[in-house]
């Protein structure tokens, strides 16, 4: 007689089922850069308290730090998610538990390991992964990180050794020892940046940023006279043999192609990529009959004419660095960092986005902005109100999302990365970035800023800090990802 199973793996069966069952968020994970590239403590992880019953509510009550200058913490990830929730075993130590959280840094390669179980209120550094290990498989930049079904952790890397443009993957095991890098044979993408895995069609599809020697020192126009060094490509692979098999070039409407994701139901071959510089966003969907992708552009946020000072006037575009699926698959949310506002698009039929929610988070042409003159806006007829938040200017524009198991609120953080920051928004630098919320209507759509939080890291003990990627300790919906049967 067999053993009776005793129980699944971590997360959640489906997404509905996360969506319908999870539990409200109480904290957040917020990835947290240091803008003093001399301040020993570093970069860390702020632990925020989101719970609306509790005492310290809006508040950071945590700061796990790195303790090295040079990292720039940027996305992090799990060690298993809810693609090992069918994981079944007769002994309870062997089901995999989501216990770890990883936190990859662009700059200077190294890979921390956070143990956020023992107390996660205050997580502690579990292991520190050199990044020198890295450079030995002649990969750097480590990026997105997504556990796999089989236990081993997957990281998108954007470069080689030197700083050049090279997309790839590494893989660890579950003790995060390294297995090398993931892609097999010489046809590999010229970039890197982010991807997303669907078993069940064999496929996971990733996109490019650009070399990290070009995008370390912040953005230049002539970056985009070579796209093998600066992205405008989306990649497909089979995920059974780790090749690749089929290219899309977006050209100039797609260059940087940044967050993409598949839809969260497993069986539906159909997802969205956000092309940051020119702010546009993409569909593709598997072909009938065939395992390659059609893709097409779906949303095209136009850009302003804007004159800053005495200088020439220049084509601003809206910067579309993040986006986010609910977990019905029914809205898609992005962001315009330079424009300054957060968008909700109804998605129930893809292919003709319908924009159902806007709302502005500061941005580069407030009317305020004394110095700054748009000139053409296709949009709007005028410019729009800086955001006060508590008595607080927000700096900056809205940056990454997070959005709540149940899709009724989404966190907003402003930081994109501390190069581009000092760049675009030094105020914000200077002044320290902040977390929002959002509060969704799921029924009808539409957003509405909630007015009453907060998170604001301009006090923080070495000086104003700049928050980036935010994760809830159980899984969320840019964390996890859900196997078909």
């Amino acid at each position: 007689m067999s053993e009776k199973k005793c129980c699944h793996g971590p997360g959640y069966a489906t997404p509905l089922d996360a969506m319908k069952n999870g539990q409200r968020e109480k904290l957040l994970y917020t990835v947290t850069v240091q803008p003093n590239i001399n301040e020993p403590h570093g970069d860390y992880l702020s632990t925020v308290d989101v719970d609306p019953d509790s005492p310290t509510f809006c508040q950071i009550i945590h700061r796990t730090f790195t303790n090295r200058i040079g990292n720039e913490l940027h996305h992090s990830g799990w060690n298993t998610c809810s693609s090992c929730y069918h994981t079944e075993e007769t002994n309870t130590d062997l089901v995999p538990k989501r216990d770890k959280l990883i936190l990859p840094a662009l700059n200077s390669d190294f890979i921390y390991v956070l143990d956020v179980v023992t107390d996660p209120r205050k997580p502690e550094i579990f292991k520190v992964i050199d990044g020198s290990v890295l450079k030995s498989h002649n990969v750097t930049a480590p990026h997105t990180a997504h556990c796999l079904a089989n236990g081993n952790i997957m990281i998108s890397t954007m470069g080689d050794a030197e700083g050049n443009a090279k997309g790839d993957f590494v893989l660890f095991d579950a003790n995060f020892n390294c297995l090398g890098t993931w892609i097999k044979g010489e046809n590999k993408p010229y970039c890197g940046y982010d991807f997303w895995y669907q078993p069940y069609f064999d496929v996971m599809v990733s996109s490019e940023w650009g070399a990290p020697k070009k995008f370390k020192r912040g953005w230049s126009d002539d970056d985009l006279t070579d796209l093998t060094q600066y992205g405008c490509r989306i990649n497909f692979f089979k995920w059974s043999t780790h090749t690749l098999y089929q290219t899309i070039d977006l050209g100039m409407e797609g260059v940087t192609p940044l967050e993409i994701r598949f839809m969260h139901n497993p069986k539906r071959a159909e997802g969205f990529v956000g092309c940051a510089l020119n702010a546009n966003v993409y569909y593709f969907k598997k072909k009938s009959n065939s395992d390659e992708f059609d893709c097409r552009k779906v949303i095209d946020v136009p850009s302003k004419l804007v004159q800053v000072g005495n200088g020439r006037p220049r084509e601003i575009g809206g910067l579309i660095s993040d986006i986010l699926l609910s977990l019905d698959d029914r809205f898609l949310y992005i962001n315009l960092w330079r424009h300054g506002d957060l968008r909700q698009y109804d998605i129930t039929d893809p292919e003709n986005p319908k924009l159902t929610g806007q709302v502005f988070l500061g941005g580069s042409i407030c009317n305020d902005l004394t110095d700054v003159k748009v000139i053409e806006d296709l949009e709007l007829k005028e410019r729009p109100d800086p955001c006060y938040i508590k008595g607080r200017r927000l700096e900056g524009g809205p940056q990454m999302m997070q959005l709540s198991l149940d899709g009724k609120r989404l966190y907003v953080s402003s930081s994109l990365y501390s190069p581009w920051d000092k760049m675009f928004y030094p105020k914000m630098v200077e002044k320290g970035g902040h977390i929002c919320l959002i509060d969704v209507d799921i029924v009808n759509g539409g957003m509405k800023l909630n007015e009453n939080f907060l998170v604001d890291f301009g006090k923080e003990p070495y000086g104003a800090t700049l928050p980036h990627e935010m994760r809830y300790p159980g899984g969320d919906c840019t964390s996890d990802i859900w196997l078909a049967d």
